[in-house]
């Protein structure tokens, strides 16, 4: 195992699913899977001895705990985790809900998004780095309310924005939109004016804030 690899444990109660997740995972030399549960207390009570960067956490766990409330008592424990949350539903909501001052380096995404390396790859890497990433179905599907300021933005700046919420850096969006890296970095520079997120606020990075308010103001298509 790479010293480098990010260390992940996984909470399912499926044990299938469970199978398929350590499967796709271990299939990538940057993934290490520490541990794999089935219920929130035994959870609970290994993973923080596991110490993993990132915990994957199905949402619609059975019993007494679902994956929101295991991953907020997982924060307490580990104030650096990320979690990945996965539901078989599109409700990214569920993400928008969660307290702000809590709300960095949580990523939700569908299960049958699990498969696609890539999108998995960048929930993981969001989570671990503190950001916000939404599975890319639910961002494509999602369409900003009139009159709120993600309205407001430039078709472009809405594409920039939908990329940035779903986990891609900005030297991959200049590639994916055949762009300049700084032409994308004035761009977002452009969106966080637009939505009036201050720079200089430290409670919360931009770029969360920024996702956070696409939730807020969009609507599924």
């Amino acid at each position: 195992m790479s010293e480098q690899a990010t260390r992940i444990a996984l909470v399912e109660d499926e044990d299938l699913y469970r199978d398929l997740l350590r499967i796709v995972l271990g299939q990538q030399p940057r993934f290490a899977v520490v541990g794999a549960f089935a219920d929130g207390p035994s959870a609970i009570r290994e993973i923080p001895e596991l110490a993993p960067d990132v915990a994957i956490l199905d949402i619609e766990l059975r019993g007494g705990m679902n994956g929101i409330q295991l991953g907020l008592q997982l924060r307490r424990r580990l104030p650096q985790l990320g979690i990945v949350l996965l539901s078989n539903h599109g409700d990214p909501q569920f993400v928008a809900s969660l307290p702000h001052d809590v709300i960095a380096g949580w990523s939700y995404l569908l299960k049958k998004s699990v498969s696609d390396v890539g999108a998995l790859s960048r929930a993981i890497a969001g989570a671990q780095a503190g950001f916000v990433v939404l599975d890319p179905a639910l961002v494509t599907a999602m369409r900003p309310r009139e009159g709120s300021a993600t309205g407001r933005l430039t078709p472009r700046q809405r594409e920039i924005l939908g990329l940035i919420a779903q986990g891609l850096t900005n030297s991959a969006i200049a590639r994916q939109l055949v762009l300049a890296e700084k032409s994308v970095e004035n761009q977002i520079n452009a969106i966080y004016q637009q939505l009036a997120i201050d720079r200089d606020d430290h409670t919360i990075q931009p770029r969360v804030k920024a996702v956070l308010m696409y939730l807020e103001e969009g609507t599924p298509g």
